[in-house]
């Protein structure tokens, strides 16, 4: 417990003895029972002064003033004993739910502790001072030794290491470095010491844009959450109303029939109706259950930017993969080349030095397979064509290098390859010359997450690529998908996406999981996007609503099984809360709930929804 969760127990303690005390001593009727009032104003001054605030600032409805109309109405009466017990009760559920929600936010704190505190910056005399990460400057040298946080993004320049990306992740394996790899901020150095060339600055490394979309996550409100901030705003004020017309018509219907009015008895019943309506449960425990269930993601490595996300991933029907990087490593290795009468060593040649200006996995393939140091002068002219290739003057000699759709764009017949795999189709010189096979690789949990979204009762799954149609259907078939499309462009991918959510359920949210990087408009178009692979992935943190810190598939489904979870206690606290109340009202109202059942339809409630809303941090038995 803090410091003032501490006071508030000494507090309970001290006036619960007091209160114990005073009932055990024969006080009788008379003007001694004005004793309550001490462990009353020990345990609820605080309460007093909140509603006293509440009143004169014109915000007058809400639990603080039912609390202290209701007890000070109680004491009024002669009811000390059940003034000082509702309060005393209602200050142990403050203090339970208070440490609740501070266990929530310590585990979403342990995300936060990949923030770095310093960087060891390299001087001009070779050096080390610990800088502020934010002073740090791209092309800056740091030092990260054993035990350390990588601060900022970079690339390896000297050394090799294992890191912990635990924190990022949700994996406790370690990954190995060594020069010329690239690293990320937030990852913990094991052992050996790494000299980093940083490639960003702090504001735009990982560590700081993953902090931001967590510290910002409670800002995107659920359809639940919203309902029941509209519900507290207009049921508090109208049980207050109904708490009044409760003590004053039932008496004034009675002295109409010339009864007694039995002022007090109505009066008391409508200070139990206040205690009995206090709206705690459903207005505390719901932002918790959300609050609970994306630290609890956080902490398996599953970064969700909102509880509308988080709700909409619970209602999931439909789920479309991209193929490459998301279902497939994206490591690409040339497994064979037909030429038309040009030597394979200069065709692979030309494919390397065509594609050389490309990030693209292919491109790094065709590169790789070269093997040899590319002279960049040779080329000019490069044209690069979204969803084609690449075209461009090697040595003067026209060269084009991609798909079929590249070759009818040259007006160039091209052969057919029967084998699975992607095909690179060259032309020089205007001639067809041949085609480069490259083949992808399944990720190792691809077959065991389509199983596991089956499973969880995913109607429907999808599969779209820019690939050709007999690569498609050989990953569709090792997979277990049987709806695949193929030759698409990334306009095309939004166009089939726009095509599935009017197909889809009512009640149901598509979601497109994709490798954050060309995918950027499908994952803002789907209800839900999910960025698979994405670790330091700028483009995969901007447009995903759901980033997966690691490349596993698997955790596609674990997501929509946390959100599931969530929800669901989500909804049992909103039943329960409303259900016991609503019957607590009815027997308060007609005399039969006392004050002690009172405190249970608010303290009691509120405790077991809170109680509940914790189970939402669990989520490693998913």
């Amino acid at each position: 417990m803090n410091r003032k969760q501490k006071k508030v127990f000494v507090r309970i303690i001290a006036a619960a003895l007091c209160t114990i005390a005073l009932v055990l001593l024969p006080l009788g009727n008379g003007p001694l029972n004005l004793l309550f009032l001490i462990p009353y104003l020990i345990i609820g001054y605080d309460i007093l002064l909140k509603a006293g605030k509440g009143i004169l600032n014109r915000q007058i409805f809400d639990e603080n003033f039912l609390m202290a109309v209701a007890t000070v109405g109680a004491i009024l009466l002669g009811e000390y004993t059940e003034g000082v017990a509702v309060m005393l009760f209602y200050q142990i559920g403050e203090l339970f739910q208070s440490y609740a929600v501070g266990k929530s936010r310590r585990n979403i704190s342990q995300l936060m502790d990949i923030r770095p505190d310093y960087a060891n910056v390299e001087k001009e005399d070779g050096s080390f001072e610990k800088s502020d990460p934010d002073e740090v400057a791209i092309g800056t040298l740091i030092l990260v030794g054993p035990g350390e946080k990588i601060p900022i993004d970079g690339v390896v320049e000297e050394g090799n290491s294992s890191l912990n990306t635990s924190a990022l992740t949700g994996e406790s394996l370690p990954r190995e470095v060594k020069a010329g790899d690239e690293v990320i901020s937030g990852c913990i150095n094991l052992n050996g010491v790494l000299r980093i060339r940083t490639i960003k600055e702090f504001g735009e490394s990982t560590v700081s844009k993953i902090l931001d979309l967590v510290e910002n996550a409670s800002s995107r409100k659920s359809q639940s959450e919203n309902f029941i901030s509209r519900f507290a705003r207009y049921y508090t004020p109208a049980v207050c109303y109904g708490a009044i017309a409760l003590a004053l018509l039932p008496p004034l219907g009675r002295m109409l029939f010339d009864l007694a009015p039995e002022w007090r008895v109505w009066v008391f019943r409508a200070l139990t109706f206040l205690v009995i309506s206090c709206p705690c449960a459903l207005v505390i425990s719901i932002p918790l259950s959300f609050f609970a269930g994306i630290g609890g993601a956080g902490n398996a490595g599953i970064l969700i930017k909102g509880s509308n996300y988080l709700e909409a991933l619970s209602k999931a029907g439909c789920v479309v993969f991209d193929k490459t990087g998301t279902m497939t490593q994206g490591v690409f290795e040339v497994i064979g080349i037909h030429t038309t009468g040009m030597e394979e060593d200069r065709l692979l040649e030309y494919a390397a030095l065509a594609e050389s200006y490309s990030s693209h996995p292919i491109s790094r393939s065709l590169q790789s397979a070269y093997g040899k140091d590319l002279d960049k002068s040779r080329l000019s002219k490069v044209e690069e064509i979204s969803g084609n290739g690449v075209a461009a003057f090697i040595d003067g000699r026209p060269v084009a290098a991609g798909n079929e759709k590249l070759m009818a764009r040259q007006g160039i017949a091209c052969e057919t390859c029967a084998e699975a795999g992607t095909v690179v189709h060259m032309a020089v010189d205007g001639a067809y010359a041949g085609y480069i096979l490259i083949a992808d690789k399944l990720k190792p949990h691809a077959k065991e997450a389509i199983a596991a979204l089956k499973k969880a009762g995913i109607r429907r799954l999808v599969m779209l690529t820019g690939d050709r149609e007999e690569a498609a259907k050989q990953t569709a078939v090792e997979l277990g998908i049987s709806e695949a499309y193929s030759g698409l462009l990334p306009g095309d991918k939004v166009d089939k996406v726009e095509e599935l959510l009017r197909k889809k359920g009512r009640k149901e949210q598509l979601i497109f999981v994709g490798d954050g990087i060309n995918d950027a408009p499908v994952l803002s178009r789907a209800d839900v996007g999910i960025a698979m692979g994405a670790l330091g992935s700028d483009a995969a943190i901007e447009a995903a609503d759901v980033v997966l810190m690691d490349d596993d598939p698997v955790k596609i489904a674990k997501a929509v099984r946390i959100a599931r979870k969530c929800m669901r206690i989500v909804y049992e606290n909103i039943y329960f809360a409303i259900g016991v109340k609503a019957l607590c009202l009815i027997l308060g109202a007609v005399g039969i709930a006392n004050m002690w059942m009172a405190i249970f339809a608010d303290v009691g409630v509120m405790v077991l929804a809170v109680l509940n809303a914790i189970r939402a941090l669990s989520v490693k038995k998913l």
